[in-house]
């Protein structure tokens, strides 16, 4: 089984059910259906063959479910990638990852002129009209790329609705997700069918989701949680989806109370939005059952903060690029652990290793590591990256855990955040725990910078939500709830911390500016 196939089937039990509802528009499973099925023909009435690789440069819209599952009926490999991305990044991804048709919004269509000579494996640019046809044509017949260029209804059009795509097998790969490039260039996960449909059929099972549930679209399509969360996992059941183009407060708010969402999905800085939105009305969510939450461990305290507030229940998973991505939530039907990322979903495995990969004591911290049939087949052209990352069968995630009696396990931080003051381990999310819990603060970032005395120094980079809060208050309080090595030697306050497109808050681009100022 697949995800193509079994929307398919789907789309037969609830063929008239809407699929998804978007800016005013809906789509019933069965025309959702047909037109993956069409655009699939007629990607392959393009030339494009199983085992070829299409990108995506789409934000949340029907276009990007219609062209994911379409391309992944016909078995063709799916890139996607985030079309705010720079020329150079795009051009990075697209070159690397072997790319032969792009899919984007024609509002791209300069980008493509533009970057067509760095390109030349593209062979097919497929546009998704925002303006009519007619003034498209007008505007891009004399462009280069012209010959190259096909309107995405035209693609539709031009499919048969009985179209019998390949056989699938379930190793080969449907997705390659390319990782944020933490260090280095961006790496390739290669996600194959059985890998996405196992996470999105777990998670489905996990969450109790059902054909009842409206499900909040929100996260970007293009981002790993969103696609299985979000979108996968609800086609699979049944429900309906809620795509949100752009994620606002006041937008979310309004769709969950006209809609009656029964489940959200977000990271940790869309709820801190939420809960900070002043015009936010506890009774416009009262229809949600289930919100979760991803991408980045959220603080204890706004997760009581948000429950409070709203009477819903957030459950806080983990996951990662390479796992497809999920690999623990907390469980619904047993107690909640606040901090904690849960227990591991069903068929994966979870363990706490140290540094010569054996398995630590309850309680104890060391790198957790997953097993299971979400783990990726590996990087794309990177085999010495592959082989560094999944030893054994066990991808390491390079995260730093601990597991408590009950199975349940706590991130304490990215192995690569973690500072040495004076030989001791701080680790930065403990430090930024105390200080969201102060009444006066919204966001915090904690980061390591060289000092010449300790080797690292803490630094503390806060939002405040009270102006008057001053940097001689923040290290009183941090004095009464750390350690002496734990606390900051410097308190730095900003409107704004640096986030990527899914709102999660970028350490390593404040510790970019650090370092560049100690070494100036």
């Amino acid at each position: 089984m697949n995800l193509s196939s079994q929307l398919h089937e789907t789309a037969k039990k609830f063929a008239n059910k809407p699929a998804y509802y978007f800016m005013g528009q809906t789509s019933t499973y069965a025309e959702l259906d047909g037109a993956i099925t069409k655009f699939a023909s007629g990607l392959e009435k393009l030339g494009i063959k199983k085992g070829d690789h299409i990108a995506l440069l789409l934000g949340n819209s029907p276009h990007f479910v219609i062209s994911l599952y379409g391309a992944l009926r016909l078995g063709v490999t799916v890139i996607p990638v985030n079309p705010i991305y720079t020329p150079d990044e795009i051009g990075y991804i697209l070159n690397n990852g072997d790319v032969k048709t792009v899919v984007a919004l024609d509002l791209a269509i300069p980008l493509a002129e533009k970057m067509h000579t760095f390109l030349p494996k593209i062979e097919n640019y497929v546009f998704c009209e925002t303006t009519p046809n007619s003034i498209i044509q007008s505007e891009i017949a004399n462009l280069t790329v012209y010959s190259k260029m096909k309107s995405f209804s035209d693609v539709v059009a031009a499919g048969e609705l009985s179209f019998q795509g390949p056989e699938l097998k379930e190793d080969d790969t449907a997705i390659i997700l390319y990782t944020s490039g933490t260090t280095g260039k961006p790496k390739g996960a290669m996600l194959t069918h059985k890998n996405l449909f196992s996470n999105a059929n777990d998670v489905s099972g996990y969450l109790k989701m059902n054909n009842d549930d409206r499900v909040v679209t929100a996260l970007p399509m293009f981002h790993v949680f969103c696609l299985t969360v979000s979108l996968n996992a609800p086609l699979l059941s049944g429900a309906t989806m809620l795509i949100v183009p752009k994620f606002s407060p006041k937008e979310i708010f309004k769709l969950v109370k006209d809609y009656e969402a029964t489940v959200f999905a977000g990271v940790p800085t869309m709820y801190n939005f939420l809960y900070q939105y002043p015009e936010g009305n506890p009774d416009d969510l009262k229809s949600l059952r289930l919100c979760i939450s991803g991408g980045a461990s959220m603080p204890v305290a706004l997760l009581k903060n948000f429950e409070q507030k709203f009477n819903v229940l957030v459950s806080e998973g983990y996951g990662l690029s390479e796992a497809s991505p999920v690999t623990s939530f907390n469980p619904l039907d047993r107690p909640r652990k606040p901090g904690s990322i849960g227990t591991s979903i069903l068929r994966v495995e979870n363990k706490v290793v140290d540094e010569l990969g054996e398995e630590v004591p309850v309680g104890a911290v060391g790198e957790l590591i997953v097993r299971g049939p979400n783990v990726m087949k590996g990087y794309y052209k990177m085999p010495e990256e592959t082989a560094a990352t999944i030893r054994n069968g066990w991808l390491h995630t390079g995260d730093m855990a601990r597991m408590d009696e009950d199975g349940y396990f706590y991130i304490v931080d990215r192995k690569k955040d973690l500072i040495l003051v004076g030989g001791y381990n701080v680790y930065p999310r403990e430090v930024e725990e105390v200080i969201y819990n102060h009444p006066d603060v919204v966001e915090v970032a904690v980061v390591g910078v060289p000092d010449p005395n300790q080797g690292e120094a803490v630094n503390a980079y806060v939002v405040r939500k009270n102006p008057e809060l001053n940097k001689e208050q923040v290290l009183e309080y941090c004095k009464e709830h750390l350690a002496k090595y734990k606390v900051p030697t410097t308190i730095e306050f900003l409107e704004e911390l640096p986030k990527n497109t899914t709102g999660k808050i970028l350490r390593r681009a404040l510790k970019a500016q650090v370092t560049q100022a100690v070494g100036k």
